[in-house]
């Protein structure tokens, strides 16, 4: 691994972004239905699953292209505050951890050893240490990504139905283009690792990409193969179209229409091809998944995408980041499942800042990186003698541009970590900021599915310390 740039590394096959859906596979019963000839012959043939299809915003009364947009860097599993944001270097060894502190643009702000280049450009960035992640879990992930307190479906069987906040965007503001989606999630390990639609309905879910490959066409298959085969679905669908009652049918003709478009349409292909990128700006970021997916997340929000969220984890359990000991696969400890993580994710942050600064987006673009909940204070936690647990308590976070005030550290735990010291941040206060950010009003509302009204934030208020 290049010591200048941590994200360089040998060339990584990445896997097709639908492929788990095998179009060729039939189902249940060998008859040939709709759905599997639809699978076979659009899904299969255009890299793009038929659930996907519905994902994608209906493209009536959108308001205009907004150059205003968010990209969440999502931690999966819950990074260790202690060990990165948030040191506590006179803390007994068992609290501290072992890695060092080191000073900082901002002189009064201290960070990780393994955050050089944060700590180089602190005067661009705010870290947040008093963000109360009560209620919070993974498998899944909702309360942090919902602003929603129960929002958590391991405790609240209606938990998964809060929407995200990028699916309160992606309805409220759009992207002004049919054939550009809403909300992006890039690298999607599991879908428990986000938040979906929920009461919005499946359209506002995110459209998954994996990769930039998410848009080829694979083999010798032409844009008039792709038009053929919305011929054969138009045919397919006049079949099952007369006993259609509910409507669903052309609501998914709708969806199915765009999708298609964004598939053989120039402005989606190009915005999710990296191939269009400079060689210089792609070795920049480097090679690794996390990089590269931040460089496609830039060219997703310059191509007009409200909201892009990227997956950093490696694996399908409860995350990358869910550091509980190294006697405790898959996850790791401190030392060697936190440590190889630093580097690469410092590098992607402030790779990620420096060049939409360099391209006059930063005050356009708002970008988070958090996690679902900090960790133990103390170390050794579940048997092990260098993990952390999970710890809902207090957690730190990152946040860059957006137009806000940097340069800062705002709130702060107590001694040893384990609680807030002062200034409590809640999910809420971020859902109001990053509103705030894409003017969606605090007071917007949408229904349950029994028609009952929700406010889209119960509790909070933009953060004042970032307004100025």
């Amino acid at each position: 691994m290049s010591a200048r740039n941590p994200c360089r590394l040998s060339s990584h096959q990445w896997d097709h972004a639908f492929a788990h859906w095998m179009p060729r596979a039939r189902e249940g019963m060998t008859v040939l239905g709709r759905r599997s000839m639809l699978k076979a012959s659009l899904a299969g043939a255009a890299g793009l699953g038929i659930a996907d299809l519905l994902k994608l915003r209906a493209s009536a009364n959108q308001s205009p292209r907004l150059a205003k947009s968010v990209i969440l860097l999502w931690m999966t599993g819950g990074p260790s505050h202690i060990d990165t944001w948030d040191m506590k270097p006179g803390a007994p060894a068992e609290i501290r951890g072992p890695f060092k502190p080191i000073a900082t643009k901002i002189p009064s702000i201290q960070l990780c050893e393994h955050y050089p280049k944060q700590a180089a450009m602190m005067d661009r960035l705010t870290i947040i240490r008093s963000v109360d992640c009560r209620f919070s879990n993974h498998e899944p992930t909702h309360v942090m990504q919902t602003a929603n307190r129960e929002a958590d479906p391991r405790t609240n069987q209606e938990g998964g139905n809060y929407p995200a906040i990028g699916s309160i965007i992606a309805r409220h503001r759009g992207t002004g283009h049919a054939k550009i989606p809403a909300y992006v999630t890039l690298n999607l390990q599991d879908s428990s690792h986000i938040a979906w639609g929920g009461y919005l309905g499946k359209q506002y879910d995110p459209f998954v990409a994996k990769d930039g490959k998410a848009f080829e066409l694979p083999g010798a298959l032409t844009e008039q193969a792709m038009a053929d085969r919305r011929l054969l679905r138009t045919q397919l669908d006049r079949v099952e179209r007369g006993i259609d009652t509910s409507g669903s049918m052309v609501a998914m003709d709708q969806f199915a229409e765009q999708a298609v478009q964004m598939i053989v349409g120039r402005q989606a292909r190009e915005a999710f091809d990296l191939s269009r990128e400079p060689v210089a700006v792609r070795d920049r970021y480097g090679s690794h998944s996390w990089c590269q997916n931040a460089l496609l997340a830039r060219r997703l929000v310059e191509a007009g995408v409200p909201f892009v969220t990227i997956d950093l984890s490696n694996h399908t359990s409860s995350g990358t980041w869910d550091t509980h000991g190294d006697n405790i696969p898959p996850y790791g400890g401190i030392w060697n499942g936190l440590r190889p993580l630093l580097p690469i994710f410092d590098h992607l942050v402030t790779t990620l800042v420096s060049d939409l600064e360099e391209r006059g987006l930063l005050d356009d673009v708002l970008v988070l990186a958090m996690g679902e909940f900090g960790r133990t204070p103390q170390m050794g936690t579940q048997g092990s003698t260098d993990g952390r647990n999970h710890w809902p308590v207090v957690m730190s976070m990152l946040m860059a541009g957006g137009g806000f005030k940097h340069g800062q550290v705002i709130g702060a735990s107590e001694r040893d970590g384990g609680h807030i010291k002062e200034r409590p941040v809640t999910p809420g206060d971020i859902a109001a900021t990053i509103y705030r950010h894409m003017d969606v009003p605090l007071d917007t509302q949408y229904l349950e599915f029994r028609g009952r009204p929700r406010n889209i934030i119960d509790e909070g208020q933009p953060i004042p310390e970032l307004l100025g």
